[in-house]
């Protein structure tokens, strides 16, 4: 067999990383099969392969809560800061309306973008695709992709400008959704003002020998590097130098699953981007409060004077249950995944290794081949480690990072189970929900069941409102009828 100049190069690189077996099978592919993966074995970071198997599968890295652990300083509603110790001289409250009035100046300053964290796949729901595809709306059946074009189209109409969104997919649904999005027309957004970019991934380890698997005789085994690899997506993909070009300094992060995120929020912008005694303008974070203890949601804590997330799995029982003297959780401060970042911050955890985001280790059952006899191998129990990053980590690396409590039916209506909570179902009800709280504001009569839910369905386009002051500009019926579907 001739050995090409890089097939010849990959493998020394490998041999130096004690990766060689990732070849094994080579002389058994075809040409194409085996220029395909010599192209994704270079696109690997190979140099860090060492240290990577040894700081996180070879040992295993064991969390220890932070000894000064405290609730997190929340910019609760009605202009209240909730967890300043009584030692601080900041103030104690805050005010909305300048707060808007400073978001309202950057938007219509061309200064904000959006963007969307999209790679995953829709199985879980049963739907074949990419999941922005998935059909959301209560009535209209809009995807979660339209919805998200509706939010930024009436921010157009508000503001006078167009605010670029930038879609993070994966190599599994990148094709999909390009072409999703070309077959709708981009939704009526500009296509100008839409850019895709993939997310990257890791390889995946062999949880005993720290090896690096193999998925068949012609491809590495890897998993996406975690929504944390936004940065470096935005990085490679040169969405953070289009950015730059475009005048951008702030960026709306979203995941693609919850479709009450509310993308353009001049009240959390102005709090964020706002110098002064609680912001740096870094990295800002909304939260609601958890249902219960037993949530599975990772809450915002100060570790060690910091800012940052801890893991549900992470935290003792006795501080999950911790209650304050009014009888609400000391810990209580739920993740719901919308930040917002600024674009300098991200290009410096982007290109400053000394500022880089850790890696997370998570043990997993991964089909692979044995690289001595290319058998396939189906385990029944963890052979595998994954690695990924949590945008949430960047936290810890602001000088001082910004947490708003929001409202759960107002923007945490996510769809992740088939059913059950968080699924299309529950999604639908708090859709109609939010939009009875809207209309009832407003005077209008909307009918309940015996339980006091809405017995009515009710869908307000985003680009009608995101929000109760919004719909107010809004044309809307007096009443509504019980049993009514209301479009608005």
């Amino acid at each position: 067999m001739t050995v090409s100049p890089q097939h010849a190069a990959i493998h020394r690189q490998l041999q130096a990383v004690g990766q060689g077996h990732l070849l094994a099978f080579a002389e058994q592919l075809s040409p194409g099969q085996q220029q395909a993966m010599l192209s994704q074995i270079a696109s690997l970071d190979l140099d860090s392969l060492p240290a990577l198997s040894e700081q996180y599968v070879l040992r295993k890295p064991e969390y220890r809560v932070p000894a000064a652990l405290a609730p997190a300083i929340v910019h609760a509603p009605g202009g209240r800061i909730v967890g300043l110790p009584a030692s601080s001289a900041q103030p104690a409250t805050w005010d909305r309306a300048a707060a808007q009035r400073a978001g309202e100046a950057i938007i219509r300053a061309g200064k904000l973008a959006a963007f969307v964290v999209a790679g995953g796949q829709g199985s879980r729901l049963g739907f074949e695709g990419p999941k922005g595809c998935f059909l959301a709306g209560a009535l209209s059946g809009k995807s979660l992709f339209q919805l998200f074009a509706e939010n930024l189209l009436g921010a157009k109409d508000r503001f006078g400008v167009e605010v670029p969104w930038y879609i993070m997919t994966s190599p599994l649904n990148d094709a999909q959704t390009r072409q999703f999005f070309e077959s709708q027309s981009f939704f009526g957004l500009s296509k100008s003002s839409v850019r895709f970019l993939q997310q990257g991934v890791s390889p995946s380890f062999d949880i005993t020998t720290g090896k690096v698997l193999l998925a068949s005789k012609g491809e590495v085994a890897t998993n996406p590097d975690g929504h944390g690899g936004a940065v470096r997506a935005l990085h490679t993909s040169g969405a953070l130098q289009d950015m730059q070009a475009r005048g951008i300094e702030h960026i709306s992060y979203f995941q693609v699953d919850n479709p009450h995120a509310r993308i353009v929020d001049p009240v959390f912008l102005g709090l964020h981007a706002t110098p002064g005694a609680h912001s740096s303008g870094q990295m800002s974070s909304k939260v609601v409060p958890k249902v219960g203890p037993e949530e599975k949601v990772g809450v915002f804590v100060l570790a060690d004077g910091r800012s940052g997330v801890l893991e549900y799995s992470d935290m003792p029982k006795a501080l999950q249950e911790a209650r304050e003297p009014d009888g609400a959780l000391r810990f209580g401060a739920g993740n719901i995944a919308i930040h917002l970042l600024s674009r300098a911050f991200v290009q410096r955890l982007a290109t400053d290794s000394s500022f880089a985001l850790p890696w997370h280790r998570a043990e997993k059952k991964i089909p692979c081949i044995d690289p001595r006899t290319g058998e396939p191998i189906s385990p029944s129990t963890n052979n595998g480690v994954k690695l990924e990053k949590f945008i949430f980590d960047a936290l810890a690396l602001c000088d001082k990072s910004l947490v708003l409590e929001t409202d759960r039916v107002e923007e945490f209506a996510p769809i992740k189970n088939a059913s059950g909570s968080d699924s299309p179902e529950s999604c639908k009800q708090l859709q109609t929900q939010r939009a009875a709280r809207w209309l009832a504001a407003q005077g209008v009569h909307v009918p309940t069941k015996p339980d006091g839910s809405p017995d009515c369905i009710i869908e307000v386009s985003p680009r009608t409102a995101t929000s109760a002051d919004e719909l107010r500009s809004a044309s809307v019926p007096r009443t509504i009828e019980r049993g009514a579907r209301v479009s608005l």
